[in-house]
């Protein structure tokens, strides 16, 4: 299965899509995602777009929506799927790292971010989704609210116990998505 097809269903199962109607994936020949419709974010056209998502909850009337990133194939691990910004309660917003492998639920990985423009940082973080998606400290969505928009790329490394997983994002179209995203989070 493609990264492109691998987020949409990732996406389904973090809010709580799994178990809805599977439906067709846009640009991916006769393949179907679970969850809501993926709908592409402007971006240059000779590069990924960020993927919105907007799932139903588990709650009558709740929804949660999302801006995703396939990873840059040619420069991850092939259990590095890409990067997701997501709504959260309380008019917070999260980022995750989605994996291919998952890790134990319990885990508490490491993960090394550098900014293609200079800067590294590391964080302990979360697990979410099963282990299929690593939940960064709330510190780090402020990187995605500012600097990391007019940053051309991330490398990301997750280590836990003998294992890493190591991944490249490109950010293009990331403030265009961003912007999207926060407009969407409170409906």
């Amino acid at each position: 299965m493609s990264g492109l097809l691998l987020i949409p269903l990732l996406a389904g199962s973090l809010f709580g899509a799994a178990d809805r109607a599977a439906v067709p994936c846009p640009g991916s020949a006769g393949a179907f995602c679970r969850g809501a419709a993926v709908v592409e974010v402007a971006a240059p056209a000779s590069t990924s777009v960020w993927k919105f998502t907007r799932t139903q909850g588990t709650k009558d009337g709740e929804s949660f929506a999302a801006i995703m990133k396939t990873a840059d194939t040619t420069q991850s691990d092939p259990d590095f799927a890409g990067l997701i910004v997501r709504c959260a309660p309380k008019g917070k917003v999260d980022v995750l790292v989605a994996l291919i492998r998952p890790f134990p639920p319990r885990a508490r990985p490491k993960v090394t971010i550098a900014a293609s423009g200079g800067g590294t940082l590391t964080f302990e973080a979360g697990m979410a989704a099963a282990g299929a998606a690593v939940l960064l400290p709330d510190e780090v969505s402020a990187f995605a609210a500012g600097k990391w928009q007019t940053t051309a790329s991330l490398s990301v490394v997750v280590r836990e116990g003998d294992s890493e997983i190591k991944g490249m994002v490109a950010l293009n179209g990331l403030q265009e998505a961003y912007h999207a995203l926060l407009a969407n989070c409170g409906q």
